[in-house]
């Protein structure tokens, strides 16, 4: 472990507004526990900021002293780059504030808040952005890999959405980005991870959004698996953009609307959400409801943020989590075959397979327009893998790698850089293409030192 002597940590306490904690103090325990419970590092200090101040002394402090430097805002990140070994952490995790002006339809929030902070911030004027699909997820993770989810059809990415970051840089300077300041910075950080610097602000513009929005589960059993996606696929080709329909593949949770002799049994779900009138929606979702014999339904209308929460319970804190993904411009047969057989040996009931549908206004800027380059993408993957046990390790890592290699002749070969894990380096220039090399430019020119490297990094050579 590090050794840092008592004057150093002194000199660090001083004037530092948040909470400084070492090995052996009362709270260091819990502040190094993330979301994913594999993640299991023992950093030599955490560093809980209150102010981009506190931030700004943490960067010095960790570069001055040439510490391995992690930034955890929500710490939901599945390769777990929130935390270190024998490092110095900024956690963002205090500092949380949402600013709303709904006049001009913009919102500013802190780099430690989550979707939660902001949904509850925009959702009392009837205003949004589009986010991603789990309420405790970080804002500042999702966003600066993109950020994608159920609004994003209709409004975009995360990134689309981003009209400037206040950020604090190698150096420990504090700057603006946006198209007009530093719109090099800003040109990365929209879809650039961590690799830049630490985001302790961010701007968005607001849409008009519910609060009531029509939403919700249609559910058929796997022995109808390929039809329903087969359907899917041609329903989804077709809808407007206002409506996203994902598919999961699963167990069935001990959900109330099935019968209790589906629970446990592997399902297909079809998850829904109309982004508009909810009397022009359920006309537009009837034919879903025609793929077969559903198992069991709840659609109706209900609060913007109960269903940005929905999810919640099957992605809480404290499992074990591996996760592989790929891009698919299209649903091919043979696709939905590998994945009905992959559903059929599960090695965990919470694991799970889901396409998450994008395409719409995600599809319309241009490659080059920001560092997430992944336009061509209609749809995500994500094998979920998800486990209580570490005995089970071997077995649901393997599940989750042997469906990635059934499932790749169908792929795109790109990636959405916030489901790589941490043994997926090789696969960092997939996640940005024929961005790579200018993202490397602007990677020189802000972090020629690579300080900031825990996270699907971009040497600067």
């Amino acid at each position: 472990m590090t050794h840092l002597s008592a004057g150093k940590i002194g000199e660090l306490k001083s004037g530092f507004k948040g909470e400084i904690l070492l090995p052996g103090d009362g709270g260091y325990e819990g502040a190094r526990r993330i979301w994913n419970a594999m993640i299991d590092r023992r950093p030599a200090v955490i560093a809980r900021c209150t102010s981009t101040q506190d931030v700004v002394q943490g960067v010095n402090f960790a570069r001055e002293n040439g510490l391995l430097l992690a930034v955890r805002g929500g710490g939901h990140n599945i390769a777990g780059n929130a935390m270190c070994d024998d490092g110095f952490v900024i956690d963002l995790s205090r500092m949380k504030a949402v600013r709303v002006d709904p006049a001009y339809r913009r919102a500013t929030i802190e780099g430690g808040g989550t979707l939660a902070d902001l949904d509850a911030a925009t959702q009392a004027h009837g205003l949004a952005t589009p986010t991603g699909i789990n309420s405790t997820t970080g804002i500042a993770g999702l966003t600066l890999g993109g950020g994608f989810g159920w609004l994003s059809r209709k409004f975009g990415m995360t990134i689309d959405n981003l009209e400037s970051a206040e950020v604090v840089t190698a150096s420990g300077e504090v700057v603006r980005a946006s198209a007009t300041e530093h719109p090099d910075l800003f040109w990365a950080l929209k879809g650039g991870s961590g690799n830049f610097g630490v985001v302790t602000r961010f701007e968005f513009r607001l849409h008009p959004v519910g609060p009531e929005l029509l939403s919700g589960l249609i559910v058929y059993p796997i022995s109808k698996a390929k039809s329903v996606l087969q359907q899917y696929r041609e329903f989804i080709a077709k809808a407007p953009d206002e409506l996203s329909v994902w598919t999961v593949l699963r167990h069935a949770p001990p959900l109330p609307f099935l019968p209790e002799s589906v629970h446990g049994k592997a399902i297909v779900a079809l998850a829904l959400i109309y982004a508009g009138d909810p009397k022009k929606g359920e006309s537009l979702i009837e034919p879903l409801r025609s793929f077969g014999t559903p198992l069991g339904e709840h659609v109706g209308v209900q609060p913007y943020v109960a269903w940005q929460q929905v999810f919640d319970p099957l992605l809480a804190f404290g499992a074990r989590n591996y996760w592989k993904s790929h891009n698919f411009s299209t649903l091919a047969d043979g696709l939905f075959d590998a994945v009905i057989e992959y559903i059929g040996t599960l090695p965990s009931p919470q694991c799970e397979i889901f396409f998450g549908a994008i395409g719409g206004a995600t599809t319309r800027p241009p490659t080059e327009s920001a560092a997430y380059p992944h336009r061509d993408a209609l749809f995500v993957m994500n094998v979920h893998g998800r486990w209580d046990d570490p005995a089970d390790d071997k077995r649901c890592i393997g599940w989750a790698r042997d469906f990635f290699k059934a499932s790749a002749p169908y792929a795109t070969g790109g990636v959405y850089v916030n489901f790589l894990t941490a043994d997926e380096a090789d696969r960092v220039r997939s996640a940005y293409g024929s961005n790579y090399d200018r993202l490397v430019q602007v990677k020189r020119k802000y972090d020629p030192g690579n300080l900031f490297r825990m996270n699907q990094n971009i040497s600067p050579g």
